[in-house]
């Protein structure tokens, strides 16, 4: 691929962005993009892919690069993927045959898999021998998952019209939802988003919409619903019957989840913020089923947002487990009797995931509950993002 200045400048401004501001990667892509809106698709492709990847393969760049000057880092990173680099000025001074002993003669696990010293540890520690293969799998670039709204289209119907625009998707087993783009495109362009025949989303995210067992005409409370995705889906599981209250305590992203819903023709949600412990208490025993996808690291879709790695640190994962534990102590307190409930993670820590539920299970909070299954997803058995998926079921 031809190389042009222009492009490589783009990166350079996201990366500071991401690194000397502690802007978020996602946020900083879409607004570089929007500055030039000369550059055309493959230019915008190549500085958002381009951005992502030497996100995920900082700490490596910077350890092989003879210099932190940005030039000298994309240099580095355009070696490391197996190209040649063009003779610029800016490049003069990179040496491939070093760069190549340089690599050649890397040890530490930490620095070739690019993580922290402490997160490298903190997953060896928590997944033993799984832990090596996992984070090789995270590093990986995030296939486009799309999930049919089964409200408006059905995946053969949609998987044709959009081969008839020359998009290629395949299936998988296990996922009845699901389509997943042969080649990376922004699919958000294509008329059939547009007319809400799907929503982007992982293979395993899927699988927690679908854990809860949902039918038409029940009461169902999403309770860290965020943007909504999820509830989103349980909506076209329940065939747009029933109720879906899509709880957050951050408004913005309800508002998310009402744009959505409109474009994917749902009626059944309704938005309603977390203001503190009466608004759990006012919906005592009123749902059939909750879902409690709660805050997390993120640590299984560092595929995706690679820039995690970087954000995270031992007390920040900490306090997200004091947060999973509150919310596991409260908000179950909303399921009626008989019902069931989901607790999820995007996380593939232990720590985050099963004891936290066992945790729950032993406390004065859970006496009344019992775990039906729970799966441990890992993104180098699954090819998706790591979740974790507990059903549980309160006593009648």
């Amino acid at each position: 691929m031809r190389l042009h200045n222009n492009t490589i400048k783009g990166v350079h401004t996201a990366l500071e962005s991401i690194f000397e501001e502690g802007q978020y990667a996602d946020k900083v892509i879409a607004r570089t993009l929007k500055s030039n809106p000369k550059w055309g698709a493959r230019d915008r492709a190549f500085i958002a892919e381009t951005t992502y990847e030497m996100v995920r393969w900082w700490r490596l760049i910077n350890y092989l690069s003879k210099s932190k000057d940005y030039w000298h880092l994309f240099g580095t990173y355009w070696l490391m993927k197996g190209n040649e680099l063009p003779p610029w000025e800016e490049f003069k001074e990179i040496n491939p045959a070093i760069l190549k002993e340089k690599y050649e003669k890397l040890e530490n696990p930490a620095i070739v898999e690019s993580l922290p010293d402490w997160l490298y540890e903190l997953g060896k520690s928590e997944l033993g021998e799984k832990w090596d293969d996992e984070i090789h799998s995270l590093n990986q670039q995030a296939e486009v998952v799309l999930r049919v709204n089964t409200l408006k289209t059905t995946r053969e119907r949609l998987k044709n019209r959009l081969k008839e625009d020359g998009i290629s998707t395949h299936i998988i087993k296990g996922y009845p939802d699901a389509l997943i783009l042969d080649e990376r495109q922004n699919i958000f362009l294509h008329s059939t988003f547009k007319e809400g025949l799907f929503e982007v989303q992982d293979g395993s995210s899927q699988l927690v919409a679908q854990a809860l067992a949902v039918e038409p005409g029940m009461r169902v409370i999403d309770a860290c619903a965020g943007a909504g995705g999820k509830s989103l889906h349980l909506a076209s599981l329940m065939q747009n019957k029933g109720k879906i209250l899509s709880m957050d305590v951050e408004e913005w992203k309800l508002q998310q989840t009402k744009l959505r819903a409109r474009r994917s023709g749902i009626q059944i949600i309704e938005r309603k913020v977390i203001e503190g412990s009466k608004t759990i208490k006012r919906l005592k025993e009123s749902a059939d089923r909750l879902l409690l996808d709660v805050p997390c690291s993120g640590l299984g879709v560092l595929r995706r947002n690679p820039d995690t790695k970087w954000k995270l640190s031992p007390e920040s994962i900490a306090s997200v487990r004091e947060t999973q534990a509150e919310i596991l102590q409260t908000y179950p307190s909303m399921l009626k009797p008989g019902g069931q409930m989901v607790y999820a993670t995007c996380s593939i820590l232990p720590s985050e995931n099963q004891e936290q539920v066992a945790k729950f299970l032993a406390s004065e909070a859970g006496k009344d509950f019992e775990l039906i299954e729970d799966q441990k997803v890992l993104s180098q058995d699954s090819g998706f993002d790591g979740f974790y998926i507990a059903r549980l079921q309160r006593k009648g």
